[in-house]
């Protein structure tokens, strides 16, 4: 017996992957930004959710400054999964025209996206390792949700590739569009 996947089945499958990982970011997101404002605002012991207690008791700008550059990356990683889960449910894909002005603007969004989340996350991870070379004791990279920017900055030079490839696709179509 032979088990075929069709395109349909793999879009309902990445559309509910896509949404557990939308809701996973999310999660991540508003509990960064509950933990920070509950430790800027009420309890200055709850800096050790984000292991930055000595970076709190250091500075509490260099403290805030941390936060907001995880705070971004994690803002961004949500915004690109509620774009994939956007256009995957509104159904936007349309296979008999494979080439629209819908997808080029999509990918490209997607693109300057993870560059945006490369950058933020270079910015971050940069700032911690400058507050290390100050002596203070800070987590690793990956603790504070800003390792990877390399991959990221990758992926966005490929989906911007791509986004050009669709663009030119689009030109082509439209030009076979009139000339029939």
């Amino acid at each position: 017996m032979e088990i075929r996947i069709t395109t349909k089945m793999m879009l309902q499958i990445l559309h509910v992957l896509s949404w557990i990982i939308f809701i996973g970011l999310c999660v991540e997101a508003g509990s960064f930004l509950f933990n920070a404002i509950f430790t800027v605002a009420f309890n200055p012991l709850a800096a050790d959710y984000f292991k930055l207690t000595e970076l709190y008791q250091y500075d509490y700008g260099f403290f805030l400054t941390q936060l907001c550059l995880g705070f971004i990356v994690a803002v961004l990683k949500a915004l690109l999964f509620f774009l994939i889960v956007k256009i995957l449910h509104d159904k936007k894909l349309d296979f008999s025209k494979p080439f629209s002005q819908a997808l080029v603007k999509f990918v490209s969004n997607l693109a300057y996206l993870t560059i945006f989340i490369s950058f933020f996350s270079n910015w971050g991870a940069n700032y911690a390792k400058w507050l290390a070379s100050k002596g203070i004791n800070m987590p690793d990279i990956a603790d504070l949700k800003l390792d990877g920017a390399d991959i990221w900055l990758f992926m966005g030079v490929v989906l911007l590739v791509i986004a050009q490839i669709f663009k030119k696709g689009v030109e082509i179509q439209t030009e076979n569009e009139l000339t029939i």
